[in-house]
């Protein structure tokens, strides 16, 4: 396996942003595995597997076909040929993938492919659970965090560009309730590694934020 550097954080603490940056700076492949999860929301609900089909959610794991195209900022996410990249990021992918991330075989399967997709290069891994779970010998883990009303205004704020009219008390209560799903979910709970390194991006705007990532990153 190559050399990993995890990224885990609740919705809004930036992490997304940030794993792309630092995987260009320095030269590694940056995995998105909350894609990966939102490719899997949409494939369930356009061929309306029900959550308790078992083997229909681990049909769906073992074809899916994602690839990631790097060449835009953000990355292009695709299921064979189709671009999916603005399909899962709406409100109904993000709270339908964090129950469908919840499920035992989904996790599993999905342990098993990030873990592959990391076995000959180098990569900064993105997600909720990749320092504690999927990559748990990571040579350096961070956890990103910051207030709720920050991470609120952050997401309110991505909504807008993208054209979306939502308010911001629906963005806050979409994402308490996002924020509860992922802590309090039996398997794979949302939670900092032991070993991980906690950054506060509360008051850090994201130059600060990805320099002193790279100040972990060059010194340990």
């Amino acid at each position: 396996m190559g050399d990993v550097i995890t990224i885990d954080g609740p919705a809004g603490s930036g992490k997304s942003t940030v794993a792309r940056i630092l995987a260009g700076k320095i030269g590694y492949t940056y995995l998105d595995t909350g894609a990966m999860y939102r490719a899997i929301a949409l494939l369930v609900k356009e061929r309306n597997i029900s959550l308790e089909d078992k083997r229909g959610l681990k049909d769906i794991c073992r074809s899916m076909n994602i690839r990631f195209l790097y060449d835009s900022d953000p990355p292009c996410v695709f299921l064979g040929d189709r671009d999916i990249s603005d399909a899962i990021r709406t409100s109904e992918m993000d709270m339908l993938s964090s129950r469908v991330s919840a499920i035992k075989e989904v996790r599993e399967a999905m342990k098993v492919l990030q873990r592959n997709m990391a076995n000959d290069i180098d990569i900064v891994a993105e997600g909720r659970d990749m320092g504690t779970v999927v990559f748990p010998d990571a040579r350096i883990k961070f956890f990103l965090t910051a207030s709720f009303e920050i991470r609120a205004e952050r997401r309110y704020s991505e909504r807008r560009m993208k054209g979306d009219s939502i308010s911001f008390e629906i963005i806050k209560k979409e994402l308490m309730k996002r924020d509860l799903q992922d802590s309090s979910r039996d398997l794979a709970p949302l939670r900092p590694a032991m070993d991980a390194i906690i950054v506060d991006t509360t008051d850090m705007d994201l130059k600060e934020v990805v320099n002193k990532m790279l100040f972990y990153i060059e010194n340990c």
